[in-house]
């Protein structure tokens, strides 16, 4: 993956952190699996209707 390896991948990570904390960090990955999961019941409540 782009010639990072897990050293490389571990202080991005680390700098993410620092910028963002992590407590928003959580927060975005909350709403991330939110929209995700209202994306799929929007996908299968079409399925529905049209059966």
């Amino acid at each position: 993956m782009f010639g990072l390896g897990v050293p490389e991948l571990l202080i991005i990570l680390g700098i993410i952190i620092l910028l963002f904390g992590v407590g928003r960090i959580g927060k975005l990955a909350g709403e991330l699996g939110s929209g995700i999961r209202a994306f799929k019941e929007g996908i299968n409540g079409n399925k529905d209707e049209n059966q």
